[in-house]
């Protein structure tokens, strides 16, 4: 809608500021969420999509631009900003340096540096499929015509989102998720996201704070389509980021027959499947299960950026029994191919089993697990509720009762004084989360950078805290009552997929965390001094 009122201004170099960019519905995706045309001058030179692109941004955009420019180093620049915003694997850059420099992975075959069937070179594709018939436990082996291989997941939503649907058109998406998908299908295929607002609130049938159910979505979708807006599709994310949460078998067969019903396609993005890190968590893959309900319109995603600590090396890879989305994606792979070199590097790695299972999952998962439990611990002793989840590498942090007014401005505000503090982190507008106060923390990354960012984090939270204390002190009247509700209300450090009934079973940490946290937040101390009870 704001790309077409751009376009409805007639020629180039109008100013931005004279275009009102109407909200959306609120289950439609929110322009103001992530388009500031504010103060913008519009560009001569530039196309009024290109426009659109240009000012196309928001926090997280504008923090990861503030790290590159201020980046932490130990010895070059240690008062620099310690990304925490940025979903990377910083833990195993030693065992993958030496793996991808071994002697087989030098070959420069005269094919490599030819253009390649745009889906992907045949060997690479066949170790792809043998790969995810193992490691996803398919029933059948997976074929090698299923793969598609292009230049990261990004990349992938955007391609189907470009052959799935057509320009103003919709995809069905849970919040709170990754925001860099809203980027991926809109600024590429002006593909619009419906989302389905989940809260932290356990009721109904919830077991869980944030949990997707078929209910939510046949409210999202149904109320969509009051509105006239055509879905075509349903993203889901296993393991979800940023909640970490790992869909059962069931959960999963519920949202495909859901989708089934009303004829949906179903991206699903599984590029976290090998960061589940502790033992007592299973995840189940789309592509393991025995039928697939509509096999035609499922798509499975899956990338070494994250599970092999490679962000820098841009690949990834769609699976679909669709040959007419293969060949439509095919198409557009022209766009988006990995060089020869890099494809014949990743299919050695793919096929190392070995080196896979006996050396590189069994360390990643015991460096992903000490650094969750590092950062969680000082979590709770700050007295700060949290999911407790053991999959990708962020922790969802309750901050609300830092915000006097518990509103995005006010959440906006904190973020940006974390920046201030030199620690980037990511707040829950960027995920289109419906409740302020919510930020994600990435953990896996070195211990000297996670203890220096929690001291940074902790210097924020405490001089918050008392600012709030020293508000309250010139506000005497106002009753305890009118002050916003303690947060652990909702969220008391959520242990896995606990059921209400399992509570027993919580940790002697959680409780004592518990305890610190209403230690904390409670004005009993302020009220009843020494000098009172003297």
């Amino acid at each position: 809608q704001a790309l077409s009122e751009i376009e409805g201004m007639g020629g180039r170099g109008s100013n931005l500021q004279e275009i009102k960019v109407r909200p959306l519905a609120k289950r439609r995706v929110d322009m103001h969420s992530f388009c500031n045309p504010s103060g913008f001058q519009r560009s001569p030179y530039l196309s009024a999509r290109g426009n659109f692109a240009n000012i196309f941004q928001g926090s997280t955009e504008e923090g990861y631009k503030a790290y590159h420019a201020d980046k932490y180093d130990e010895d070059k620049n240690p008062n620099g900003i310690i990304n925490f915003g940025t979903s990377e694997n910083k833990l195993c850059f030693d065992l993958m340096s030496k793996r991808l420099t071994q002697a087989d992975m030098n070959l420069m075959d005269p094919s490599l540096l030819q253009y390649p069937d745009w889906k992907g070179h045949l060997f690479l594709r066949e170790e792809v499929a043998r790969f995810l018939t193992y490691y996803c436990k398919a029933p059948a082996p997976l074929k090698a015509d299923n793969v598609i291989v292009l230049n990261g997941c990004g990349s992938i939503f955007s391609v189907l989102a470009t052959v799935l649907c057509d320009p103003g058109e919709a995809i069905l998406i849970a919040t709170p998720f990754y925001g860099g998908i809203t980027q991926s299908v809109f600024l590429y295929g002006n593909v619009k996201l419906v989302y389905v607002y989940l809260d932290s609130k356990i009721t109904g049938t919830s077991t869980r704070p944030f949990q997707l159910t078929v209910e939510k979505l046949e409210k999202a979708l149904q109320d969509a389509r009051a509105e006239g807006v055509a879905v075509r599709a349903l993203i889901l994310l296993n393991p979800q980021n940023p909640l970490g949460d790992i869909y059962s078998l069931s959960e999963l067969r519920d949202y495909l027959e859901f989708a089934k019903r009303h004829e949906l396609h179903v991206i699903v993005d599984e590029i976290y499947m090998l960061s589940v890190f502790d033992e007592s968590a299973t995840f189940h893959s789309v592509l393991g299960m025995d039928r697939l309900p509509d096999p035609q319109r499922t798509h499975v995603m899956w990338g070494i950026t994250k599970d092999f600590a490679v962000s820098g090396i841009r690949f990834g890879t769609l699976y679909t029994e669709n040959q007419d989305v293969v060949n439509a994606v095919a198409t557009l792979c022209y766009f988006h191919g990995v060089c020869g070199p890099v494809q014949y590097k990743v299919a050695q790695l793919l096929r190392d089993r070995d080196w896979i299972n006996q050396v590189y999952l069994r360390t990643n998962h015991a460096r992903l697990k000490a650094a969750h439990t590092y950062v969680t611990d000082e979590l709770k002793t700050l007295g700060v509720p949290f999911l407790n989840r053991n999959a990708g590498f962020f922790v969802w942090i309750d901050f609300r009762k830092y915000l006097k007014t518990g509103t995005f401005e006010e959440e906006l505000l904190l973020w940006k004084r974390f920046l201030d503090n030199k620690v980037l982190l990511s707040c829950g507008k960027a995920f289109e989360c419906s409740e302020p106060g919510w930020f994600r923390i990435i953990f896996s990354d070195k211990t000297h950078r996670l203890q220096l960012g929690m001291q940074r984090i902790r210097k924020v939270l405490e001089e918050r805290e008392q600012e709030i204390l020293a508000e309250e002190k010139e506000q005497p009247c106002q009753s305890d009552q009118d002050g916003k509700a303690d947060s652990t209300d909702e969220v008391i450090f959520v242990s896995r997929h606990q059921d209400p009934t399992c509570a027993s079973s919580s940790s002697l940490g959680d409780l004592i965390g518990l305890l610190q946290q209403q230690m904390r937040s409670s004005d009993w101390l302020q009220k009843n001094t020494a000098e009172q009870f003297a």
